[in-house]
C-alpha cells in the first residue's frame, strides 16, 4: 500500500502520515497532488518547504557506475 510521510521543516507537529490502496502523487503547477479513486485528497504547494518521502518500501539504492 503506498504511504507517504510529509514532514514540515521546524514543525513536527505539522507532519502528516498518508496511506490509500490507490494513492498517487504527481506534481502539478508547483504543487504535490495526492490523488486516489475518489480524486484529489490532499495538496502542498510548494513553497510550503515540505519533505515527501515514500515510506511504505525498502530503501534499496543501486551503487553508483564505476568509471573505467
Amino acid at each position: 500500500m503506498p504511504r507517504f510521510l510529509i514532514r514540515h521543516p521546524g514543525k513536527q507537529r505539522d507532519d502528516i502520515l498518508v496511506e490509500d490502496d490507490l494513492l498517487t502523487l504527481s506534481f502539478v503547477n508547483g504543487w504535490a497532488v495526492f490523488t486516489d479513486a475518489a480524486g484529489t485528497c490532499l495538496a502542498i504547494p510548494g513553497e510550503a518547504g515540505a519533505h515527501i518521502e515514500r515510506v511504505d518500501e525498502p530503501q534499496n539504492h543501486e551503487p553508483a557506475p564505476q568509471k573505467e
